[in-house]
């Protein structure tokens, strides 16, 4: 155990001077360096273990939010220990927990990155592996909502939002951060609407070019098809000549 522990620690003292350097890059904006530097920390990691935990767990005291995208130089709090699930769970080790909070922290630093480069489906998936580390991770939450609504589909404006709502409950009443927060949801309900239907409708749109192809063998088109609500919740299927 004594070994186990020797290596675990060898690891995040490799990993913490990756890190340095890789905020000296960043410092010097030096995107590309600062996200290797970053990348090859978080190699010297171990993985995450997939774990269960009770409903209960996970329920940790949010960051305060950093008004400047900047990556973290400290992590100071302990993650969050997984996804929530039904069961009981093994309590992490404390070497588990520093591993969890160095990769919450690496991996909040590679969606940084990402932001400066403008690639946004990056910083999601980037903070989407912090926040597996540790849930209420408030600069990943940020980042990760804020990448969504310039992505814009549906799906992603959705997930802004959730991430939005979760950042008002993890921060005090009385932080700053708050009331631009709601002001980013009161201006998601419309744009996520908007998309809906335009999503709604291409689909919509394709699929009535996939049935056209098919019926045009039969001299028939998807116009020959209505379908009218049966008050059931349901449609009803005519024909129309």
């Amino acid at each position: 155990m004594e070994t186990e522990e020797y290596d675990v620690e060898k690891c995040l003292n490799i990993a913490d001077e990756l890190k340095a350097e890789g905020n000296e890059h960043f410092r010097a904006k030096q995107w590309e360096e600062a996200l290797s530097k970053y990348r090859s920390a978080l190699g010297h990691l171990p993985k995450r273990k997939q774990r269960e935990q009770t409903p209960d767990a996970g329920k940790g005291k949010g960051r305060e939010v950093d008004p400047e995208d900047e990556p973290e130089y400290e992590a100071t709090e302990s993650p969050a220990n997984a996804e929530t699930a039904e069961t009981e769970e093994v309590p992490l080790t404390e070497a588990e927990v520093k591993c969890a909070k160095a990769r919450a922290v690496l991996n909040a630093n590679i969606g940084a990155c990402y932001v400066k480069i403008g690639d946004h489906k990056e910083v999601v998936a980037a903070c989407t592996a912090a926040l597996r580390d540790d849930p209420t991770y408030v600069k990943a939450l940020q980042r990760r909502a804020s990448s969504n609504e310039q992505v814009g589909s549906w799906s992603s404006l959705s997930s802004a939002q959730e991430d939005y709502e979760t950042l008002l409950k993890a921060l005090p009443p009385d932080s700053p951060e708050v009331r631009s927060i709601k002001r980013s949801l009161q201006s998601l309900k419309p744009r996520i609407e908007a998309a809906q239907k335009q999503e709604t409708a291409e689909m919509v749109d394709k699929l009535k070019g996939l049935g056209n192809s098919i019926l045009g063998n039969f001299g028939l088109s998807t116009d020959n098809f209505q379908f009218v609500p049966n008050g059931q919740g349901g449609y009803s299927m005519n024909f129309v000549r």
